[in-house]
């Protein structure tokens, strides 16, 4: 048996807005009219959705789980009607890293517009891994794959490598007292004089400050030296900015970093770089994936982090 349907977009409503008045002037109706639907909705399902604290209201555990359902399925329903109609909804949400977002996406997305200007387009930065579900965003690009119900494109594995700026590579070469092409032939042989330097280290990637930089060691069966100098930054953007302002040296993985780029502000020192154990994925609801929006977003992404699976 069905719920009293009428009551649904108005739990929706004040789920998302966490208000009773503010769902009240959202759906045109009186704050009176608001309360009753949502006591019907409680009292059919025998549980209580919100907790009412003074002027405070927020959603009880039943509540979340069901909004995750509810919501989810008003989404699919407004689509399918939408596409009837030919009203094919063109707004999108992509939940994405905020260095993956500032640094690859960004620069690239007036090229998506100019390409697919119906598009209203929303990004939303995150610290950590996106939860897959329609309440955060329409589709993904995330480390995380395999949640039911969704599908996972591969884009690419994530490689980090060395850079600096273009005065530090010159005060390298002083120090070091070797011309621009000794000191690349000299840095490809024997990638341990990078330990002469200072190195900027992130915990972005892995658990510990250092551990980038352990990693990038241990590739090539080197032993780096307790006295190595490292400037620690609690994440890659703050690294990159740190190469950028002449502070040392620093691993960056290929998103943030392109060579192909001439104003960029640092240079890829020339040595070798390694592969994390993280892979990158455009994940979309299996359901959604013959939607117009969906499937341009997805052809544009592949096609340009083609390049990315070009870095070694």
């Amino acid at each position: 048996m069905l719920p009293p349907l009428k009551a649904l977009p108005v739990f929706e409503s004040v789920a998302r807005l966490n208000s009773f008045s503010l769902a009240a002037a959202e759906l045109n109706v009186s704050q009176s009219a608001i309360s009753h639907q949502i006591r019907a909705l409680e009292d059919y399902l025998g549980e209580s959705l919100f907790q009412r604290q003074g002027r405070y209201l927020t959603l009880t555990q039943e509540g979340k789980n069901y909004l995750d359902v509810i919501s989810s399925s008003l989404s699919h329903i407004a689509r399918a009607s939408n596409q009837i109609r030919g009203q094919e909804d063109t707004k999108i949400r992509i939940a994405v890293y905020s260095s993956f977002a500032v640094c690859w996406l960004m620069p690239r997305l007036s090229d998506l517009q100019h390409k697919h200007p119906n598009l209203d387009i929303t990004i939303a930065m995150t610290h950590g891994s996106p939860e897959l579900s329609d309440k955060t965003a329409d589709c993904f690009i995330t480390t995380d794959q395999g949640k039911r119900g969704f599908e996972s494109t591969h884009l690419y594995q994530e490689t980090l490598f060395p850079v600096c700026s273009h005065a530090f590579y010159e005060q390298m070469k002083n120090t070091l007292n070797l011309s621009s092409d000794d000191l690349s032939k000299q840095l490809k042989s024997s990638p341990e004089l990078l330990q002469k330097f200072p190195l900027i280290t992130s915990n972005g990637i892995y658990n510990d400050y250092t551990e980038d930089w352990l990693n990038w060691f241990t590739e090539r069966n080197l032993t780096p030296p307790n006295n190595i100098k490292f400037h620690k930054f609690s994440h890659l953007l703050l690294a990159y900015e740190a190469a950028k302002h002449s502070l040392g040296i620093a691993l960056v993985n290929d998103y943030m970093f392109s060579d192909k780029d001439s104003n960029n502000s640092l240079i890829r020192v020339p040595t070798y770089g390694i592969h994390t154990n993280e892979h990158f994925f455009f994940s979309y609801k299996t359901s959604r994936r013959n939607e117009t929006a969906i499937k341009a977003i997805k052809h544009w992404i592949v096609n340009e982090a083609s390049s990315l699976k070009t870095h070694t």
